[in-house]
């Protein structure tokens, strides 16, 4: 935090006097919203939901983000490392299935203090780390011992599309060297008996209109590099919320698109899979960042 390369931007910035980096992140947590989530894969989400910690701002920032409001809007409110506990208590306390930190990269040594004193008071579900895929792998290696399931992006295979759409042009480098110390620290995935997920790892990619082919390539390295010793959940709920200035981006993935995507995995030989079926492409599956607690 004193000199600031948490993630493959390299800013060196010390946040802890003040000082912003690309993410324009503080030195400390920013949180938008913590609730009961039932829109994560089903082995994440089960009956009660998955309690979801939403951090603010991003170190990726892609021009077609879900979370606008908070990735670069910056809603949310600093909170302590002890309210952040507080936070993790009571979402166990609620019946969280997971405690799921939300695009954390910016606040992992705060993370990793907060964990263990949740844990030295009674945290003992398992800890999800969802992210963008773009972290530095010294930070991800920080969180050997914290993190039970990773649940990163690869959004990209070109870099050319990473440099368009996200302004990096390293994404594939640095998210396929992120999952290989992601994986050789989880292994392969396990379940508890009620076919909740313990430890493991659920790559994620978003299908974009226009970029089948990227697609396909992503998911061809997945198969390739973990066969079904990790699950691919790939995603159809892009939703198009402003006018932005690629035209490709200016509409919803249609169902032909999809299928032919998922056929191809399917033909590939990929099993260990989650498909998205039914109406998701709806801002109704956005979260709602206009209160700070949303547990109901």
């Amino acid at each position: 935090m004193n000199e600031c390369r948490l993630c493959p931007r390299d800013c060196m910035v010390n946040r802890t006097s003040g000082e912003v980096g690309y993410c324009l992140a503080p030195g400390s947590m920013v949180i938008a919203r913590y609730s009961l989530h039932m829109w994560e894969e089903p082995c994440l989400s089960g009956s009660n939901g998955s309690g979801t910690i939403f951090f603010s701002y991003c170190n990726l920032r892609c021009i077609f983000c879900q979370n606008y409001e908070i990735s670069t809007l910056h809603k949310g409110r600093i909170v302590s490392v002890d309210e952040f506990v507080s936070i993790v208590m009571e979402l166990q306390d609620k019946g969280a299935s997971n405690i799921n930190l939300v695009t954390g990269v910016m606040y992992v040594p705060l993370i990793v203090k907060g964990i263990r004193k949740a844990r030295e008071r009674g945290l003992r579900i398992p800890i999800v780390y969802n992210s963008s895929g773009y972290e530095a792998v010294d930070t991800i290696k920080m969180l050997e011992g914290i993190v039970d399931i990773y649940l990163p992006d690869f959004k990209y295979y070109d870099n050319n599309l990473s440099q368009k759409y996200s302004s990096c042009s390293n994404y594939f480098e640095c998210a396929s060297s992120c999952i290989k110390e992601m994986y050789r620290q989880v292994g392969r995935p396990k379940f508890d008996d009620k076919g909740m997920m313990m430890r493991g790892v659920i790559v994620r990619h978003l299908i974009l209109p226009g970029s089948l082919d990227d697609s396909k390539r992503v998911i061809k390295y997945l198969y390739d590099n973990y066969r079904d010793n990790i699950f691919i959940s790939i995603m159809n709920q892009y939703t198009p919320l402003r006018y932005l200035e690629f035209e490709a981006l200016n509409r919803k993935l249609n169902d032909s698109e999809y299928d032919e995507v998922i056929n191809y995995a399917y033909d590939l030989g990929v099993r260990k899979a989650f498909i998205q079926e039914g109406e998701t492409q709806s801002e109704s599956f956005i979260p709602d960042f206009s209160e700070f607690n949303c547990i109901k």
